[in-house]
Parts: C-alpha cells; structure tokens; sequence
C-alpha cells in the first residue's frame, strides 16, 4: 500500500507531492513497483504534531488528488481520513477504500462507507488514555469495537481490513516505542479477529527511538525490518512510503516464512 501526501504537514516531507504532475508520477511508479493500493493523505494524522487542518480544506485536497489519479491509475485508491466531508469527496471523486485512524468511531462516516459499497480500513484508535500495559490485550478488544461498528452500519467483512495503529499509542502506561514493539511482536494474535491485517511501520518514531534515527529520511532500514517482521507475523497489506523497496523485503520475508511451513 503505497502512501502518498498532498498535506505540507506530514511528518515525512519525503512523501508529500503537489497535486499534479508530481503526484500522479508518484503514484504510477508506485503501481509500477508493486503497490496493489495507493492511500492519499490530505491531513497529517500523526498524534504528536499540532497540524490542524479544518474539514473544508481536506476535502478539496483530496477531491482534487483522487480526481486527477483515479482516471490513470491501475490501482484502488483510498482515503486516509477519519472525517464525513473529505470521506465523501473522496469517494464521489473515485476512491474505493476509506483508510480510518479513529476506527468508524463516527457512525456517518461508517453509514457512508456501507452505502457506497466500499472498503475500509479500521484502525485500533485510543480512547480516553487507557493506561493498559498489555499492548496486545488493549489493541484486540479496540479492534473488535471497530469491526462490529463496521458490521452494525452494514459494510460487508470482505470489505474490512484491521491495522493495530503503530505509533498511536502515546499515553499508556509503558513507552510508546515499547508498546509498538509488542504489538509487532504479538501480531498474530490479532488473527482471531478474523480479518485481514494492515501494518503501517513506514518511517515512525518508534523506529527513531530505537534506531538513534532522528530524521525520517534515515529510518528506511529500519522500516524494512519492521514491515519483514509484520509479514512475517501474518500481516497482510504494509503501508509504506518506500514501495520498492518495501516489495522486495516482503518477498523475501513470504519465500523464507513459506519455506519453512513446508519442512
């Protein structure tokens, strides 16, 4: 799942495109490495950056990039965003998946989703500070709130795929960059939801908190051995910024895992 930026305030500047000719290069080289889903963002969701960006100015932002790409390119197209206006100018412009960090927790988002017959992608969404020290535990019982929110608003389970929410969790009890590290260590235990999984390791933090990487620039290997480590664990889609690169590393993590089942 290719990520691809037209909001100035992401966190990582190396994946913001103007919409234009910029960013439709962007994406078919994307398409063309491999992507099987390119996610559009027009709002940094990142929880530790104040970059406010009012509903209005999403949805233009994203009516415009999803109108120009979704003619071009080959690919599904989704909307990163938790919101009812831009997820509604998204899909009248084209997207197919709505890719939603709060988890469907608006019903008229989720109600939306299920009467344009698309897909989403929910993710486990803090509440409240929770303060949970079993990573895991906290992140499957979100999951399973979201999923049956997604089932409540009609939105059939071949449309859903979970993400865990890597670099969400900033307010529990342990460390965030530890939190992250179980979860990725634990992630087959999501498997019981049912549901195919999405990781989203790409650059973050927690990545620069163990690596010493303080720039995103410098964190693509230490993205690649988390996203090996998610395929590896049973993850199913891996949002990255690096798409190549990231393909390769998959590859190579699904012959080794698959080479072992046959032993």
């Amino acid at each position: 799942m290719g990520a691809l930026n037209v909001s100035p305030e992401s966190f990582h500047a190396g994946s913001v495109r103007a919409i234009g000719e910029d960013l439709l290069a962007a994406a078919l080289t994307m398409v063309e490495a491999g992507a099987a889903l390119i996610d559009v963002g027009a709002r940094s969701t990142a929880p530790y950056l104040d970059t406010a960006v009012g509903e209005q100015e999403e949805a233009e932002r994203l009516e415009r990039a999803i109108g120009l790409l979704a003619p071009k390119v080959s690919v599904p197209l989704s909307a990163d965003t938790p919101r009812l206006g831009p997820a509604r100018a998204a899909l009248a412009a084209g997207a197919q998946v709505i890719n939603d960090v709060s988890g469907l927790r608006d019903p008229a988002v989720a109600r939306l989703i299920g009467e344009h017959g698309a897909s989403v992608i929910l993710m486990a969404s803090p509440g409240g500070g929770s303060q949970a020290e079993d990573p895991v535990a906290a992140v499957k019982g979100l999951l399973a709130e979201a999923l049956e929110r997604a089932r409540a608003a009609g939105i059939p389970e071949g449309r859903i795929v979970l993400d865990p929410g890597i670099g969400f969790f900033r307010n529990e009890a342990i460390g965030w960059d530890e939190w992250d590290a179980r979860i990725l260590a634990g992630l087959d235990a999501f498997g019981a939801l049912g549901r195919p999984f999405c990781v989203a390791v790409s650059r973050k933090s927690f990545i620069g908190a163990i690596t010493g990487r303080q720039r995103t620039e410098d964190r693509l290997a230490g993205s690649l051995a988390a996203a090996t480590l998610a395929v590896w664990n049973g993850a199913a889609l891996i949002r990255t910024h690096d798409v190549a690169e990231t393909v390769d590393a998959v590859r190579v993590a699904e012959r080794i895992r698959n080479a072992m089942r046959a032993l």
